[in-house]
Order: structure tokens, then C-alpha cells, then sequence
């Protein structure tokens, strides 16, 4: 794989750079927004994810000799001599990985000259529609686990890339692990794994295939005890392991009833501190359908990685300001707002959220009052990082103390309007 991003774009991006280099208007100051004009249908709230990947995109954005040989074909020699010595030497700002958003929320602004600014858009969308709708998914079956343990498995059900990606999304929305070595890798995310139906189907008896696994990995190993018969597995789990079996897994069937049953069997056998893990097509409504089942820990894949029914967030990148002049874009439908914008959140004096403002940051903000929170920060400045690289730990800590100010309504997986209002300032009122 190229370690450059420059080519994961539209080519509309280059031959726009392309004509705006030839009438001269390439190096107009612009700001572009990314924002997303309605949460997926009746979601209450989104999860802002890969702000830091976008950073890394950026810095990767680098026209070397392979990408300018075959863009050589598609653009004038004038853009490819542009585009050679290209860097981006722009600000972004942006709200941190971790944070909520709402409809119109300026998740990121990139700010630059139009030939360094718009040609971002694609790599930008693509990671934060994708991060950003998985990450929210995430957060939604987090909040119908109540503390439950949840691991990521859903790499088989994605893109190879895209499966990194997810992995990452779901620990920041509090998942406790991954399945994907190669998350856990690139980001330090914890991994686990055990077995599946193949390695009891590879033995002559069930009951050799669990005391291989048992061998191989020890007594605190997860057993898959529904290759058969769940009740003799379980039976023959414990008969083979003892009571000091770390977890039984059920992958199929009711699982409510199933797990019920499981525990009190284990209970039965004395097995009592063995935990049952739950998998098999599970999203934030199954979990939430099993939270008065003796669960300990769901194991989620595909609803995860498609976003359980939104997989993407639907964000736009549209510009906002050329030379300090408001412009909008007025089609049907589609409609932005005006102007580089600020954000802050408003909170009562309990910490429940009240309303997220957006405002023109041309104009005065507005009047502080106790609980406001600024949501975005400085991300890059003249093409250079402000700080160092967030840390997962802290996007998770983030999202944790951001769904606790969210009003209790705004939890519900029901169908509803956002857990607050966004509300746009008119600036001719300041």
C-alpha cells in the first residue's frame, strides 16, 4: 500500500485546482466546514471519530513521483508542478475525538488558500463519515450494555481497512477489546480471541477439542459450547476444564433464554464465576433486549462495522468564507450557513446540557454563562500540529463525561429529535 494519501480523492478535486490555478483564483483564503445537516434517521446524537487519522491523512498528503505520473494524463504540466512541491500549509480546527455532535455541529474547519484547501475534501469525508457513523453505533450498544463488557468482532464483515478503522471507532465509544490484530497493533488496542466451530469440528469429540484449547491457552479460556449441543457442551466444558473455566460462549439461537439456561447450569455445576459470552448478529437493540439476562460480555461484528443501519454520518465539506466573505451554498435541500463558525455547548448548573450554540467567529461570541463548554480546538496551524496526537484513553474519557451531561431522553434508542437543540446565532443580532 502507497504511504501516500494523495490519491485517495475525487479527480474532481485536481481539475478544479486545475482551473483555479489557470484564472488565478487558487490562492483566495477559504474556509471549508464539515458538518452534517440531520443525524441518521432518529438517531439522538453522533460520536465524533478519526480527527486524529485525518490529521495523519494530511500530513501523508504528498504528490510523489508515481502519483504525479499518473495524473499526468488528467492535468495540465502547470497543476503537476503545483502538485510536486504540494504540502498543506492551512489551520484546522476541529472538535475533539470523543465529543458529540449534533445536526450543523463544525465538527472540522480547514482553513488555506483554495488550492490547499479543497483538494482535502474526499480523504477528509471518507474518514469521518466512516469513524464517525461507527464510533456513534458504538456508543448507542455501549449505553445498552449499562457496563457490560463488549468486544469488537467484526473484521470478517468489512474492508481489511476498514476493519482497522472500526476497531478503533468502537474502543473510543467504550468497547473493552478487539478481535483485530491489526488494531491492536496500530493503536494499542487490547485483543482477544479463542476458537471457533472449525477447531471443534477438526477434533474426534468435543471434548478433545476443548482440552486442546485448554492446553494451548489455560483454564481462563473461552469455550464455544454450541457447535452441538449446548447443554452437553457446557456439561462437557466444565467435566474436562473444572469450575475454574474462564467463560462458555453461545454464538446462535435465542439468547436470552439460552443464557439463562447457561448460567443456570454453570451455577448448577459450581462452575459459578465461569461468565457466559454472547455473539451472533447482536446490535444495541438485542443488547439492550438482554440486559436482565445474566450476560457478562457481548461480542459484536457485523451491526458494528456497518454502522447498525447507518453506516455512514453524512457529513459535508462545504465552504463557508473566501477572503473573509461570508458564502453559502442556497440549493434545494442542501443548504450550509455562512461563514467560519465557533461552537460551545451550554449546560445547566447540574451538568445536563441544554443546547449547542454556533456562531459567526467574524462577529462577538456569545455572552459566557456558567457551564459553557468551547468544543472545538486548534488542530494544526501553518500546516503544523498544535500538540502532539490525542490518546485514545482521553477520547474515551471524553465520550463518557459527554453522554452523562446528555438529558436522560437522549439515551433512548427510540426513534426521536436530537438530545439538544443546535441553535444557529444570527450574527446581525450581536
Amino acid at each position: 500500500m502507497s504511504a501516500t494519501t494523495a490519491l485517495l480523492t475525487d479527480q474532481y478535486e485536481l481539475t478544479m485546482l486545475q482551473a483555479a490555478i489557470a484564472d488565478g483564483s487558487a490562492n483566495r483564503r477559504c474556509t471549508f466546514e464539515v458538518f452534517a445537516r440531520r443525524l441518521p434517521n432518529g438517531r439522538r446524537y453522533g460520536v465524533v471519530a478519526g480527527t486524529e487519522r485525518v490529521l495523519e491523512a494530511v500530513a501523508d498528503f504528498r504528490f510523489d513521483d508515481a502519483a504525479i505520473a499518473h495524473l499526468s494524463p488528467i492535468l495540465d504540466q502547470r497543476t503537476l508542478e503545483h502538485l510536486a512541491s504540494w504540502t498543506f500549509d492551512g489551520d484546522i480546527d476541529g472538535y475533539p475525538e470523543g465529543q458529540l455532535y449534533f445536526p450543523n455541529s463544525p465538527v472540522l474547519s480547514v482553513t488555506g488558500s483554495f488550492a490547499s484547501a479543497v483538494i482535502l475534501e474526499t480523504v477528509v469525508l471518507s474518514i469521518l463519515n466512516h469513524d464517525c457513523a461507527i464510533a456513534s453505533a458504538a456508543s448507542r450498544m455501549a449505553s445498552a450494555a449499562a457496563g457490560r463488557t463488549l468486544i469488537e468482532m467484526g473484521s470478517r464483515r468489512t474492508h481489511e481497512e476498514a476493519a482497522v478503522a472500526a476497531a478503533r471507532s468502537a474502543y473510543i465509544a467504550g468497547f473493552a477489546a478487539t478481535s483485530n490484530l491489526a488494531a491492536g497493533q496500530r493503536f494499542g488496542i487490547p485483543t482477544t480471541g479463542t476458537a471457533a466451530h472449525a477447531f471443534t469440528l477438526l477434533h474426534d469429540t468435543e471434548a478433545a477439542a476443548f482440552a486442546a484449547q485448554v492446553a494451548a491457552l489455560g483454564v481462563g479460556t473461552t469455550l464455544l459450547v454450541d457447535t452441538y449441543d449446548i447443554t452437553k457442551g457446557i456439561a462437557t466444558a466444565i467435566e474436562v476444564v473444572g469450575t475454574e473455566l474462564g467463560a462458555v460462549r453461545i454464538d446462535s439461537g435465542d439468547l436470552g433464554v439460552l443464557a439463562r439456561a447457561a448460567r443456570d447450569q454453570l451455577d448448577a455445576l459450581g462452575a459459578t464465576k465461569t461468565k457466559v459470552v454472547l455473539s451472533g448478529d447482536l446490535d444495541e437493540y438485542a443488547i439492550a433486549s438482554l440486559r436482565a439476562e445474566p450476560v457478562d460480555v457481548y461480542g459484536v461484528g457485523t451491526s458494528l462495522v456497518t454502522g447498525s443501519g447507518a453506516p455512514t454520518a453524512g457529513m459535508v465539506y462545504k465552504m463557508v468564507e473566501v477572503d473573509g466573505r461570508p458564502v453559502a451554498k442556497r440549493s434545494e435541500n442542501k443548504q450550509s450557513n455562512g461563514g467560519a463558525k465557533g461552537a460551545l455547548r451550554r449546560h445547566r448548573s447540574t451538568g445536563t446540557a441544554t443546547e449547542e450554540l454556533i456562531y459567526q467567529l467574524s462577529g462577538p461570541a456569545p455572552e459566557a454563562e456558567p457551564g459553557d463548554i468551547a468544543l472545538q480546538v486548534s488542530l494544526m496551524r501553518a500546516g503544523k500540529r498544535v500538540d502532539g496526537p490525542a490518546t485514545l484513553a482521553d477520547a474515551r474519557r471524553l465520550l463518557a463525561g459527554a453522554l452523562v451531561s446528555l438529558p436522560w431522553e437522549g439515551l433512548k434508542l427510540s426513534k426521536g429529535d436530537p438530545a439538544i437543540p443546535t441553535t444557529i446565532l444570527d450574527p446581525s443580532l450581536h
